[in-house]
């Protein structure tokens, strides 16, 4: 049964570290230590999105009294260092794995040595390649992540809002054949087709640096662009410092997605028209209770999905009150699946 994901999120768990772990508290499991573990290997720790999954999966462990160990690369595009701590973890007597791929196959080799042991694996945030994945022999037992076609259908609903239906824009794209960067861009682009011009579309990914850089050469090329539409915050916040640096704030509109705190300032502040959160500490939460449900064996559904919301200047206050918790509510399937 459904179950309303309505509870208070638990405030953020301050960590330094790229090794993180929250500790059990008593249920027991398969592994060697008695111990239910779970490993979730992300990205990277410099996005705060990444961060913000790490906090919500180690608080959801300490709350349901499991023991999660979160581990990354070194940046969004570190798929080698990523696959190393997936190959090591998968020595370690790990009971369930979450994983947020780079791109579409990254992982899959590493994660044969995870399936080969009939362990379980839960696909995170970023869809990896079926088809690969099934050569390879490796399954998983559920995707938890938010609709990225719909977090750009919302975006170029609200760019079209914004520019009165008539425009100039730039497209500020990921990392090139990463599957969340490519539905955001679709679903922006079909949504404002035939009534906004798209110009020009270029990677910058998912970097501040490379996006203030990118949207400084956009600017020259199309200096009479109105609107921009970044695929994820930490780019849209260099779209918006190029603008401000170029003497055009206020003149052209930057659209986002995450929803991390710096762009919620960003919105609040005016330099930022809007972001599209999608709860990235909620994911973290929802990957524990995925891997504890499948311990306690429960089927998962095949797709779980996590909320999303268009955050602006009407509503940016209580977000940022709320953060991280989702100020909308969203149908969780998971939660109604565990044993109390």
């Amino acid at each position: 049964m459904n179950a309303r994901f309505r509870r208070a999120l638990t405030p953020l768990v301050l960590v330094a570290a790229l090794t993180v772990t929250a500790a059990a508290c008593g249920r027991g499991g398969d592994s060697g230590s008695g111990e239910f573990r779970i490993a979730v290997v992300t990205r990277n720790f410099t996005n705060p999105y990444w961060a913000a999954l790490r906090d919500g999966a180690m608080a959801e462990a300490s709350r349901l009294g499991v023991k999660v160990s979160v581990q990354a690369g070194q940046s969004e595009t570190d798929a080698d260092g990523e696959n190393a701590q997936i190959s090591t973890m998968a020595a370690q007597g790990y009971d369930c794995f979450g994983v947020v791929p780079v791109n579409g196959t990254n992982v899959i080799t590493p994660l044969t040595a995870v399936a080969r042991k009939h362990i379980p694996i839960l696909n995170l945030d970023t869809q990896i390649d079926p088809k690969a994945s099934d050569q390879a022999g490796v399954s998983y037992a559920s995707f938890i992540g938010s609709d990225n076609l719909e977090a750009g259908r919302t975006a170029g609903q609200k760019m079209l809002d914004a520019l009165g239906g008539t425009g100039k824009v730039a497209i500020l794209q990921g990392i090139a054949g990463e599957q969340n960067g490519i539905n955001r861009d679709q679903g922006f682009s079909d949504t404002v087709a035939g009534k906004l011009d798209i110009v020009q579309k270029a990677p910058a990914d998912y970097e501040q640096d490379k996006g203030l850089q990118v949207t400084e050469a956009l600017l020259k090329a199309h200096p009479d662009i109105t609107g921009i539409f970044a695929a994820n915050d930490t780019m849209g916040l260099g779209a918006a410092q190029a603008i401000k640096n170029a003497g055009k704030a206020g003149q052209i509109k930057v659209i986002s997605v995450d929803g991390i705190q710096a762009a919620l300032e960003a919105v609040k502040a005016g330099t930022l028209y809007g972001t599209v959160t999608q709860y990235p500490y909620a994911e973290g939460q929802l990957a524990v209770q995925g891997c504890l449900a499948q311990h306690q064996g429960k089927t998962l559904p095949a797709r779980v999905v996590s909320p999303i919301a268009f955050i602006g200047s009407d509503n940016v206050a209580q977000q940022i009150s709320a953060f991280p918790k989702p100020i909308v509510t969203f149908d969780n399937p998971l939660e109604g699946l565990l044993n109390k």
